[in-house]
């Protein structure tokens, strides 16, 4: 009989052991598939970068901050994978969109002149707050409505 209880408290110590190990194989491997991400935001910035380089004057300005932009919001949409807040990952990423949206429209501006030019910077400021704004409405009705609905439990990350 304490052979019995033996084995079966062992074949317990073994199963949990394997789900630990398992579980901790599994943050390593989301750790990698992250770094490896990460990796590629920088490869690929880095191609964008070197696309540039042919560029001359304003254009070159434009072309590094569209590719400065595109890395931001790709640093944004990884982090927002991690985050448990889901709606205020979303707004990070909305504001990581309107800001590299707005520095290429700034970018854009130094073409024109005068009284052309502070329109355009005008507009372009506009159009980034409003963008931030939206994403910050977008962000409290969605905390709102999970306040409402009374769950408590943050929202679940968006399948793949």
């Amino acid at each position: 009989m304490k052979l019995k209880i033996t084995g079966i408290a062992l074949a317990v110590a073994f199963a949990f052991a394997g789900a630990a190990q398992a579980q901790t194989q599994g943050k390593q491997s989301e750790r990698k598939a992250s770094h490896a991400e990460k990796e590629q935001i920088e490869a690929t910035y880095k191609a964008d970068k070197a696309k540039c380089d042919a560029l001359k004057a304003n254009a070159k300005d434009i072309c590094m901050a569209e590719a400065k932009g595109k890395q931001k919001v790709a640093k944004a949409e990884l982090d927002a994978k991690d985050e448990k807040d889901q709606a205020k990952a979303q707004k990070k990423v909305q504001d990581a969109k309107a800001e590299a949206t707005y520095e290429v429209a700034k970018e854009k501006c130094d073409e024109q002149k005068g009284e052309a030019k502070d329109a355009c910077m005008k507009q372009a400021r506009v159009e980034r707050d409003r963008a931030k704004g939206k994403a910050e409405k977008t962000a409290d009705a969605k905390k709102e409505q999970r306040a409402a609905s009374g769950s408590t439990a943050p929202e679940r990350k968006p399948a793949k």
